[in-house]
């Protein structure tokens, strides 16, 4: 079956250092931890009709959290990647007004 750019791209990141490079086009987002930078582009650009130049990819590994004593857990791992638009793109709306 066949991934569709909705399955590729889960949710936008919206934190105060993810907000810091609106201004530059930096953008961030959660993707399939099986997705590549290929598809992470497509899918970037079939969503929101921009003209993607980079897309970096990090693996975020879970971390260990534990609620009382001993059931000692773990936060899912995920991967992010940070995209880069070109100059004469326009701004994704999804961020507009939160910075």
């Amino acid at each position: 079956m066949a991934k569709t750019a909705y399955d590729v791209v889960i949710r936008p990141i919206i934190t105060e250092q993810s907000m810091e490079d609106v201004d530059i086009k930096k953008y961030v987002f959660q993707v399939a931890k099986d997705a590549n930078k290929v598809e992470i582009k497509k899918a970037i650009e079939e969503i929101f009709d921009v003209t993607v130049i980079k897309v970096t990819t990090t693996n975020v590994h879970g971390k260990v959290k534990r609620q009382g004593r001993f059931p000692a857990g773990k936060t899912a791992s995920w991967k992010k990647a940070v995209v880069k638009l070109s100059a004469d793109s326009k701004n994704i709306e999804l961020f507009e007004g939160m910075s």
